[in-house]
């Protein structure tokens, strides 16, 4: 993730962006919760339906556009995260769909164009990564727009995490010196997925297990090289976020697994194993092993570490363990408590976020 310097004072703007997207991900949440099949009021009918689009880019699109705005330091480069973060409240206040699905795509134009100005200043194997990672939210974005349905979209909504992670992680990854052939078989892994994608014109039983390929391949690439392998051994947040980084990549894995062997399905229980492995399992793990570096870079404002980070991690785990072990066994209870607390694990890492920045705050008010 990149940094922004800590001399510059964040807008007021910014931080408005940024309670956009919490408030997607809270109502994100409700939504899912909702879906699972929890008998409580919705916010408006219409709620439940948007759960992954208020997810995955009134959330983590907002988040991800805000943090490249704040590196770069252009004005211009707000407007992708104002455009998506407005569309997924759009949508969680009822207005027309096809308003907020604008925005958001929008939005997407956006973080792509920004892409663009990051790969002309450095052209490299991890800036062309999430230059793609950015194009496939666009992509999948418009087809969403055109009509398509969720399940013909979310892979190209996937796609877009994964390639934006994956360039991260092989940016650190030049720390190692990685071999030819170590980045040749990272290009090949992404280039499955990208070959899945592609495939959803297609055919999607087989788009989805081209790209579960392409993810599972990905997922051992990551477990193999991730510099996360070695910054475990230490102590402290080093090893947090290591534990959160190698714990995602075995969900991913899981998840690519599920696509492979299950082809496409449009609801259900395989499709709920197969989405919230990748989404929650590797996306959420990843955030929150991120979190510690992303927040002080986007609010300027310092965060503490506490061991108690552990506990929404393993909350996490734990409870999309219970979750997966519900669709494949069939069993609907277990699958309603472990969605009910895989919402609660996300809400107790933003309380734990917030006390580590308001103790960090009052510590550096001190000295």
């Amino acid at each position: 993730m990149h940094k922004a310097s800590q001399s510059r004072r964040l807008p007021l703007w910014a931080l408005a962006i940024l309670a956009g997207a919490i408030s997607s991900l809270l109502a994100a949440i409700w939504a899912g919760w909702l879906r699972l099949g929890w008998n409580w009021p919705p916010l408006q009918p219409d709620l439940p339906g948007v759960h992954g689009a208020l997810m995955i880019s009134g959330f983590l699109g907002t988040l991800v556009a805000l943090e490249r705005a704040v590196a770069l330091q252009q004005r211009w480069m707000y407007a992708a995260p104002i455009l998506s973060a407005l569309g997924a409240l759009t949508l969680v206040f009822g207005a027309p769909a096809l308003l907020g699905a604008a925005l958001v795509t929008l939005g997407s134009f956006g973080l792509a164009a920004i892409f663009v100005v990051i790969v002309r200043r450095h052209l490299a194997l991890y800036t062309a990564m999430m230059a793609l990672g950015a194009l496939a939210w666009l992509v999948g974005n418009l087809f969403w727009l055109s009509g398509w349905s969720v399940p013909r979209v979310v892979l190209w909504w996937a796609a877009f995490l994964i390639l934006t992670i994956a360039g991260e992680r092989l940016e650190l990854g030049r720390l190692l010196r990685l071999s030819s052939q170590a980045t040749l078989a990272f290009a090949a892994s992404t280039g499955i997925l990208i070959v899945g994608l592609l495939a959803t014109l297609i055919d999607l039983g087989i788009a989805t297990r081209v790209a579960g390929l392409g993810m599972l391949l990905l997922a051992l690439w990551l477990l193999r090289f991730d510099i996360a392998r070695r910054t475990v051994r230490q102590g402290g947040l080093p090893r947090f976020a290591a534990v959160c980084l190698l714990s995602g990549y075995v969900w991913l894995g899981l998840g690519g697994s599920i696509g492979v062997f299950s082809g496409a399905v449009a609801a259900g229980l395989r499709y709920d194993a197969f989405l919230h492995s990748i989404f929650v399992g590797f996306v959420i793990s990843m955030i929150f092993g991120h979190a510690p570096i992303i927040f002080p870079a986007v609010l300027q404002l310092p965060i503490t570490y506490r061991p108690v980070f552990y506990s929404h991690l393993l909350l996490l785990h734990a409870s999309l363990i219970v979750r997966l072990a519900g669709d494949l066994m069939g069993n609907y209870p277990l699958r309603l408590w472990g969605g009910l607390l895989n919402g609660i694990a996300i809400l107790l890492f933003l309380a734990n976020t917030a006390f580590a920045i308001y103790s960090a705050r009052n510590r550096a008010k001190l000295e």
